[in-house]
């Protein structure tokens, strides 16, 4: 690395999104291109040039943020400014957890597609203007969306509400809905998505497969990522890549044993994070920065490919 070339530092930043006290605040770390040399008191970084295009990541249940650093910090070092986010609130049954938080009413029959079943995407984001340090250095009207199992799922439920959100990405997520919420069983819902999508998942998704009970699909032939591609996505180009030997929480490192879904998931058989890194991030490059090299990535590896 020369002296001029940027690192990857992050702050810490929160989001009021609703709720009942205490379960109404989000607590962001925002991951940024820094200049090379932070102040020695306070280890602040400034930022590297920019404007840089936001990249939004949202968690799946009881998955904590810093799970997903290293693939944050992937995105940054690749020209963008990643935000992960840790929000405490209601689950289901009264349980509480991590959770992006779901409008269950926004997800029923007569309400979908009508407003984002995560509102808290729209907090979020306005919430980052705020940063004093990244005035200037944000461009809040070129955003990505992505995320993992349930936050993947609300991603593409969500994304369209939000005109200024360019592709959306998501990993171990479909929108196969659960029949709890009045749908009848095995039904995928339409993404709600105007932009490029990335669908990505594990040949050993142990967490999808012992879900299948869920959407009222018990038995052999549960797929719904793949369906999710062929029935819910189009008007766009979009991505269906399958990772040989990953599991459900391939995107997540470490896994956390004493919380989440972990214990359904099957053992992975390959580490396949930096291919998973080069696809997310040549997939945004080529979509928010207009990158001819990250397409032409895209156009060599084997990947299902839709076009409108």
């Amino acid at each position: 690395m020369t002296a001029s070339e940027p690192v990857v530092r992050s702050l810490w930043w929160a989001a009021k999104t609703g709720g009942e006290p205490p379960f109404d605040t989000a607590h962001l770390k925002v991951h940024y291109p820094a200049a090379p040399g932070g102040d020695r008191l306070t280890g602040v970084f400034p930022p590297h040039s920019g404007p840089y295009p936001v990249v939004l990541f949202v968690s799946g249940i009881n998955v904590g943020q810093d799970a997903y650093r290293w693939l944050a910090v992937e995105i940054a070092s690749a020209g963008f400014v990643c935000v992960t986010f840790d929000r405490v609130g209601e689950l289901f049954g009264g349980e509480h957890g991590l959770t992006p938080g779901v409008d269950l009413g926004a997800a029923a029959p007569a309400a979908y597609g009508t407003r984002p079943t995560c509102p808290a995407i729209g907090a979020v984001l306005e919430s980052l203007a705020g940063i004093e340090l990244l005035k200037g250095v944000l461009d809040l009207g070129t955003v990505a969306l992505g995320g993992h199992s349930a936050g993947g799922s609300v991603v593409l439920q969500s994304a369209r509400h939000f005109p200024q959100v360019r592709a959306v990405f998501a990993y171990g997520a479909h929108t196969m809905v659960a029949t709890m919420l009045g749908w009848p069983p095995g039904t995928v819902l339409p993404a709600q998505v105007d932009c490029p999508v990335l669908l990505s998942v594990g040949t050993r998704d142990g967490v999808i497969s012992g879900s299948a009970d869920r959407y009222g699909q018990e038995g052999h032939g549960h797929d719904p990522v793949t369906r999710t591609f062929e029935e819910a996505l189009s008007g766009g180009e979009h991505l269906l890549a399958v990772l040989e030997g990953a599991n459900h929480f391939a995107v997540a490192d470490p896994v956390d044993p004493t919380a989440a879904r972990a214990f359904l998931d099957l053992p992975a058989t390959a580490d396949r994070r930096p291919e998973l890194a080069r696809l997310i991030t040549s997939f945004l490059r080529a979509h928010l920065h207009g990158d001819a090299r990250a397409r032409a990535v895209l156009d060599g590896l084997d990947l299902r490919r839709s076009h409108a």
